[in-house]
């Protein structure tokens, strides 16, 4: 039986941040991207794939204020928002990893699943709404907005403006994670879980209800990853390791090292919220939950064996 992996693609795989994000700069990227992850294929994995949405899902509510001001067309709550970004970049990553696997040989069936994330409505990051999604609006704008409806705003540190945002939920259960498992050992490639997964929430009548929140992508990753029992996890991103002390003169480089070891790290602030801890924090939830490595690096070093910071269980 093939090693089962989970790779979750970052941003950067999707639209860099110099971009305007036309279709072909966005299929020159995945193009790109899925040429680095057949490198795992020919290692002999089985692979299912989780993606970010964030440029997208931003530029889908831009599409949403503009029809809204110009056409009076109802805005699209988040759940939608990001159900349909799931279905575009699903489309773009399925048609581009088919051209790279004819050009390599070989034959295998990519499938897109369109997956609802199960969250608590009672999470307490829907009291803290802390995650900016879509564009920068004026302090007009932004009151403007806010007394038409509920939306919550910050001002950027950076002085560009106000954002949404909206909370950040922990997701609790991937849908359909068995029908992902049973297809990927099967030897499709499926992609899924995209832009963290579709919020929603199991109203008191057993019934399903989406709702306005952004989840951690790499973090359900990791829950599907480790649903599914996959033997790896890897979370690409734009360098080729995770650092402590990043940036100053005591820069150094992590390789293989304990879930024990990098938690210090974390306690001791050594990896930027909005950057790299999210991405640590979903490392250790898989090896803690029955994962033999998670792997950070950026998606070039794949071909070369024991690359990236590899994040292993305590000897």
């Amino acid at each position: 039986m093939n090693k089962l992996a989970v790779v979750a693609f970052g941003g950067n795989a999707l639209l860099r941040g110099d971009q305007k994000g036309t279709i072909d700069e966005q299929e020159q990227n995945i193009f790109k991207a899925c040429q680095d992850i057949v490198e795992l294929i020919e290692k002999g994995y089985d692979l299912v794939i989780g993606h970010g949405n964030g440029p997208q899902v931003g530029n889908v509510l831009l599409q949403h204020e503009a029809g809204f001001k110009i056409f009076g067309i109802p805005k699209m709550p988040m759940d939608i928002c990001v159900a349909e970004t799931q279905g575009s970049i699903g489309y773009m990553i399925e048609q581009q990893l088919h051209n790279v696997l004819l050009e390599r040989g070989i034959k295998k069936n990519i499938v897109t699943i369109i997956t609802q994330v199960l969250v608590d409505k009672e999470d307490s990051a829907f009291k803290h709404p802390i995650k900016p999604v879509g564009p920068y609006y004026t302090e007009d704008e932004m009151e403007g907005m806010r007394a038409r409806g509920d939306w919550e705003f910050k001002e950027d540190p950076a002085g560009r403006g106000w954002r949404r945002v909206v909370a950040s939920p922990k997701p609790k259960k991937i849908n359909n994670w068995e029908i992902v498992e049973a297809l990927a050992r099967q030897g499709n490639i499926v992609v899924t879980v995209g832009g963290g997964g579709i919020p929603a929430y199991i109203q008191s009548d057993g019934k399903l209800m989406g709702i306005d929140a952004v989840i951690d992508k790499d973090l359900a990753s990791a829950t599907l990853a480790s649903n599914i029992k996959a033997d790896e996890f890897y979370i690409l991103t734009d360098v080729s390791n995770v650092y402590i002390n990043f940036n100053t003169p005591e820069q150094e480089k992590l390789e293989e090292i304990s879930v024990r070891k990098v938690k210090e790290y974390l306690v001791d602030g050594q990896f930027t919220e909005g950057s790299m801890a999210p991405k640590v924090r979903a490392a250790i939830h898989f090896v803690e939950h029955g994962g033999k490595q998670t792997v950070i690096t950026d998606s070039s070093k794949l071909k070369d064996y024991d690359s990236g910071t590899r994040i292993i269980a305590n000897k």
